[in-house]
């Protein structure tokens, strides 16, 4: 069964929205400290249970997700019909958000890895040899501005989704055209042998 254009669009968004609402919950879900607890020459920082970092990955994985599935849906073929990449890339617009959707993407995925790993790596080494440890967490705000990111990334895949659908519908006409051009042409020639 082959994948319509409509049902590429909804597996975009879906992917996107999940990305976000995790990426949202994993923010709202953080720590804003783990507890200090003083050893003999050190400070270990019990941290209470939550699921950010797990969260973070998942969120994470959604994008990519999401990125991959809006760059295939960009190129593949529909209704048994392919265009080459460069009549894509022809048009100024498709071009601008096509390279827009990869950078937000790219931005996105840095904004809910990087607090993600660190909050991970806080959580694995709690045991600290500094004495004024105040156990930290994550910086607050990134994982929830990687989710707005990637909500802003599935968006602009959508856009590009759509201008793509646009400059195919234009080529298809053009080559249609072109075809038609052409038979009157031949006909007229015949039409000129017959006389």
């Amino acid at each position: 069964m082959a994948v319509s254009m409509k049902q590429m669009s909804l597996v975009v968004s879906a992917l996107g929205v999940l990305s976000f609402v995790l990426g949202v919950i994993a923010e709202n879900k953080k720590p804003a400290s783990g507890t200090p607890i003083s050893g003999k020459g050190v400070v270990i920082c019990k941290y209470p249970s939550d699921p950010t970092v797990v969260l973070g990955y998942l969120s994470a994985a959604f994008l990519l997700a999401c990125t991959v599935a809006g760059y295939k849906s960009l190129f593949i073929s529909y209704k048994g019909k392919s265009v080459p990449n460069s009549v894509l890339f022809k048009s100024t617009s498709f071009s601008v958000f096509f390279n827009i959707a990869l950078i937000t993407s790219g931005l996105a995925l840095s904004l809910l890895l990087w607090p993600t790993i660190t909050e991970q790596l806080h959580l694995t080494r709690n045991v600290h040899r500094n004495l004024e440890s105040s156990c930290p967490t994550a910086k607050t705000g990134l994982l929830g501005g990687g989710a707005f990111v990637s909500l802003d990334s599935c968006l602009f895949w959508l856009v590009a989704l759509m201008l793509a659908d646009n400059a195919r519908e234009d080529h298809f006409d053009e080559v249609e055209n072109r075809n038609m051009d052409s038979n009157s042409a031949s006909r007229d020639v015949n039409l000129k042998i017959d006389a």
